[in-house]
């Protein structure tokens, strides 16, 4: 499964240019680990950060004037860092699979003379086969929805002649609407469209308690959809095409849920779903509208991992809130073994201010985020800093230093 190694993002609120992992350009550092954490205090990004991916797959799925216009942004000036007038730009360094040569993808969203936002230029770029230096070769640039574009699967992986006829002058009609959206719909172009798809596919939770509460109209589906309303419905999928493996799932998520001891669900003579929780010690089960905010939460993070076929990147705000800080370790253990970095293995990125979930992770797995006197977010690993390091490898656990203020800046 597709992994992101860096992302930068620049003029997006308080994020003037903010980078973690590495890119193409900047080999120096560790790429992300599959299960990444950002911490930081109220007010320092963390939510814009989480956003800047949530806004790249909102251009994707609408155009980037709605993904502008939705309601938690409010249009493209409240979106762009004060005192600029530059381009809102976005970069994204990923490998297809660990073997695979890194490609980047870079978008940057202007306004155009009427004011309206527009996608001022596209590219998607990739070291040809054997290449070990040099500038990647790009097989998508856009500016201004013109440009060119190469076709097939290895028109541009060798320097021969063969690239003038693969090479083709493209015109968009729509500069609203992100090249790789109509592009990547063509069998001409089938690296574009795995980007596409890989995109596609991201995941932001939005999760809502009351939104699980919800009694949906009966019916399997695949996946927990990002409110998580259909949360009955995707148990009545696993129980229907995953009878045995399912069961074992919900034993082992009743197991770190207290007071759950079995879970199934319930179709009504109307044919809707219900979700019921048993903790063993009365005969008449609870159902979701009974239980608790934390133990609906928890179990829709699990159920969310335990997908046999999970989205390629999960984003997480806060996952803490609601929960038990006994679950806390708990909770970060199961991201962690789910999100390893093998094939079909998502990759999680999460936000967080709780040191009980930080203490269950690893320095190299957490980045700092903090706002300096300018206004501006800046962000630093966490393994970065030699003296938490040396304190975590003596056992320290990293949640506490932070509560220390060892992690702030020096």
């Amino acid at each position: 499964m597709a992994l992101i190694e860096g992302f930068r993002v620049q003029n997006y609120r308080a994020l003037r240019d903010v980078t973690i992992g590495r890119l193409s350009n900047q080999q120096h550092g560790e790429p992300l680990t599959p299960f990444t954490v950002v911490i930081g205090k109220n007010g320092v990004g963390k939510s814009s950060l989480f956003d800047a991916f949530g806004f790249i797959a909102d251009c994707l799925a609408y155009d980037v004037e709605t993904a502008c216009d939705m309601e938690q942004r409010g249009g493209f000036e409240r979106l762009r860092s004060m005192e600029t007038d530059d381009a809102i730009r976005f970069e994204v360094y990923y490998r297809e699979a660990p073997n695979e040569r890194p490609i980047t993808y870079e978008l940057a969203i202007a306004l155009d003379e009427s004011g309206r936002p527009f996608v001022e230029s596209e590219v998607l770029k990739q070291r040809r086969k054997g290449q070990k230096h040099g500038r990647p070769f790009p097989f998508l640039r856009l500016h201004h929805g013109n440009g060119m574009v190469w076709a097939g699967e290895e028109a541009v992986e060798e320097e021969t002649n063969e690239e003038d006829r693969a090479q083709e002058e493209v015109e968009l009609t729509d500069l609203r609407q992100l090249g790789i959206a109509t592009l990547g719909t063509l069998k001409e172009h089938p690296r574009i469209k795995r980007f596409r798809d890989f995109l596609k596919g991201w995941y932001l939770s939005y999760f809502s308690p009351d939104a699980a509460r919800s009694i949906p109209s009966a019916g399997p589906q695949r996946h927990l959809n990002i409110h998580g309303d259909n949360i009955g419905n995707v148990v009545q999928y696993m129980e229907r095409e995953h009878k045995d493996r399912f069961k074992t799932i919900l034993d082992r998520i009743a197991e770190k849920i207290p007071g759950v001891q079995s879970i199934k669900t319930d179709v009504t003579q109307d044919k809707r779903v219900l979700l019921q929780f048993n903790d063993g010690a009365f005969s008449d089960p609870f159902f979701a509208q009974q239980m608790s905010d934390g133990t609906l939460k928890i179990f829709a993070y699990l159920l969310l991992m335990e997908d046999p076929d999970p989205p390629p990147f999960i984003c997480v705000e806060e996952p803490e809130n609601g929960l038990y800080h006994k679950l806390l370790d708990t909770l970060a253990y199961e991201f962690r073994m789910h999100a390893t970095g093998k094939k079909n293995a998502p990759q999680l990125f999460v936000t967080t201010h709780q040191p009980y979930f930080v203490d269950a992770l690893s320095p190299a797995e957490v980045w700092i985020l903090e706002k300096g006197a300018d206004g501006y977010s800046t962000i630093q690993r966490a393994s970065d800093l030699a003296l938490v390091a040396n304190l975590v490898a003596e056992g320290l656990p990293l949640g506490s230093l932070w509560y220390s203020d060892y992690l702030d800046a020096r």
